[in-house]
């Protein structure tokens, strides 16, 4: 297939292989000035993803298949792909209807914002502890974790996953500690749509529990042990200048106010009477770090490291919120 010069893709004249795809939609990112992040972190692989799924071909594929040559059916395929992806600047992820955290696939389609979190180290690290005539508590370090017995699995812990979007944190939650009940919280009734989806999937719709709330207005008394959320953070100037492939997503799901926080403070405030006495808040961030120092200094935010140094999930205890006056 051979376009116009002013064709935004370019010329595939000469493009016969899979391999001759992938370098030409390499360059055609950068034509357009595509811009990756949501399923990948860089054109090629993002192409290649996009690739191998068009055709059905295994995520796991070697390199040979890079050789294979296309049929004028799988080029109408690729071609019609592309332009979604590249001219009208459709997510890939939207493209495909799914996302992957690690190895854990989740359907997504424009009712969620996709899937993309550092809780996906944290969550393998939480360990349940327990002492004799002291409640099961939540560990996040191996410091904490010297005098106690560990057991995922030794209590029935209670979780909040609160901005659940599609589900997937409270999914990875839930398998991570097999008895635990979940309560996924999110004010889009859209989002609660794609979730249920999710926990169908993973055979999880008995304990986790959807619910349609504004943090936890409309969700009943309880005490968890652990509150988990990567809320709306970016500040509202920000998200009305970010890419279009990011602004394609819902703007509930991203925007945090005017300085980014609106969702934070209140979360934090109605944490307040939501956990048990050794319960914790863990919160994703992003770039708030020093805006949560600087307006949070009283509550001790604890930052857990993540691989890349980034360390953007802040941990707070129960007892640093009992007395917190904000």
């Amino acid at each position: 297939m051979k376009r116009s010069a002013t064709d935004p893709l370019g010329d595939t004249a000469g493009v016969a292989t899979l391999g001759q795809w992938l370098r030409f939609a390499e360059s055609a990112y950068a034509r357009v000035g595509a811009v990756s992040g949501q399923v990948a972190t860089n054109a090629h692989d993002e192409a290649l993803y996009l690739l191998l799924r068009t055709l059905r071909l295994p995520l796991e594929s070697g390199p040979g298949v890079l050789a294979r040559r296309l049929t004028a059916a799988e080029f109408g395929r690729i071609s019609a792909v592309f332009r979604r992806r590249l001219v009208d600047r459709v997510p890939a992820a939207y493209l495909t209807r799914e996302a992957w955290l690690g190895e854990n696939r989740f359907y997504v389609d424009e009712r969620v914002i996709i899937p993309r979190s550092f809780f996906l180290e944290i969550i393998p690290q939480l360990k349940m502890a327990r002492h004799e005539g002291v409640r099961s508590q939540l560990l996040t370090s191996e410091a904490e974790a010297e005098s106690w017995e560990l057991s995922p699995s030794c209590s029935r812990l209670r979780i909040a996953d609160v901005c659940t979007g599609s589900g997937c944190l409270a999914v990875l939650l839930a398998r991570r500690f097999p008895r635990a009940t979940v309560d996924a919280i999110d004010v889009s009734a859209d989002a609660l749509a794609v979730a249920k989806i999710n926990l169908a999937a993973y055979r999880l719709t008995r304990r986790v529990r959807l619910w349609r709330s504004d943090i936890f207005d409309a969700v009943p008394e309880a005490a968890y042990d652990l509150i988990v959320s990567n809320p709306p953070y970016e500040p509202s100037a920000l998200v009305a200048a970010l890419p279009a492939e990011f602004r394609r997503e819902p703007r509930l799901a991203l925007d945090g106010g005017a300085d980014g926080l609106d969702v934070i403070r209140r979360l934090l405030r109605q944490a307040r009477t939501r956990l048990q006495p050794r319960g914790r808040v863990l919160i994703e961030v992003g770039g708030l770090r020093t805006a949560i120092r600087r307006e949070f200094r009283a509550l001790q935010p604890r930052w857990l490291a993540t691989a890349d140094g980034s360390d953007c999930i802040c941990e707070i205890g129960a007892d640093a919120l009992r007395g917190w006056k904000g």
